[in-house]
């Protein structure tokens, strides 16, 4: 489903990559409003319980905060570009607090330069696993993948969307290659290719390849097809935790 050979960066020049008529992006903008607002009221109770649960089993807030990379839209001759910018993504906390990032930090960096060995579990091959600093609650909500709920509040905002490429912490994006920075050529989605049929059973490689057919073939129809896609992916549990 997904690109075996993109084009490197310098072939199609950055500030046109990915960039989509006003009318999808209008299009996409209010579907983004719409069903955000509505999973938010709906998902209110269960939101609730989790919180709770998060705040009565383990010390410190319910909501974990991080910078990611997002993408900013700009309009020019009725199309979007996009410009990289930062924004605050919100999550439900699964780690103890003061967690030390170093672990994951070390980790990701040595699987973008390819130099992370596979695991034996095919569903998660490079995945962080034995993480101590995950708490038990914490542990359900990545497998079950709830703790990412709270970013229907990105999405409301406009940080994020419901379908695109995983939003990167910043110490994940400074280790990109020149033609990475595609992936960016649009707003991050909570779910997307990756997610739904990549997440840890692939290379940051194959990652990448995934996140830049995205941008290039973004459309309304895809949107659709992948938000079906993510319930029987989250179901499963492939990849998750």
């Amino acid at each position: 489903m997904y690109l075996q050979n993109p084009l490197p960066l310098e072939a199609i020049p950055y500030s046109t990559a990915g960039s989509v008529s006003y009318t999808h992006h209008s299009l996409k903008r209010m579907t983004d409003i719409l069903l955000s607002a509505l999973g938010l009221v709906l998902l209110a109770p269960l939101l609730v319980v989790i919180g709770l649960a998060i705040r009565l089993t383990s010390p410190g807030p319910a909501i974990f905060k991080q910078t990611r990379v997002g993408a900013r839209p700009h309009f020019k001759n009725g199309r979007v570009v996009w410009e990289t910018c930062n924004f605050t993504i919100y999550k439900f906390r699964s780690m103890v607090v003061q967690a030390d990032p170093t672990l994951h930090q070390t980790y990701i960096k040595a699987y973008i330069q390819g130099a992370q060995a596979a695991a034996d579990n095919p569903d998660k091959k490079f995945k962080l696993t034995d993480d101590a600093r995950i708490t038990p609650v914490g542990r359900i909500l990545r497998n079950t993948s709830l703790d990412e709920l709270p970013q229907l509040l990105n999405v409301l905002k406009g940080d994020m969307s419901l379908v695109g490429p995983r939003p990167l912490p910043t110490y994940e994006v400074a280790e990109f290659q020149e033609w990475h920075r595609e992936r960016l050529a649009c707003r991050p989605g909570i779910t997307g290719i990756w997610q739904v049929e990549g997440r840890c059973r692939v290379s940051f490689e194959e990652q990448i390849r995934m996140d830049i057919d995205y941008v290039r073939r973004q459309s309304m129809l895809l949107d659709f097809k992948l938000m079906v896609l993510t319930i029987p992916a989250v179901i499963s549990g492939r990849g998750a935790g």
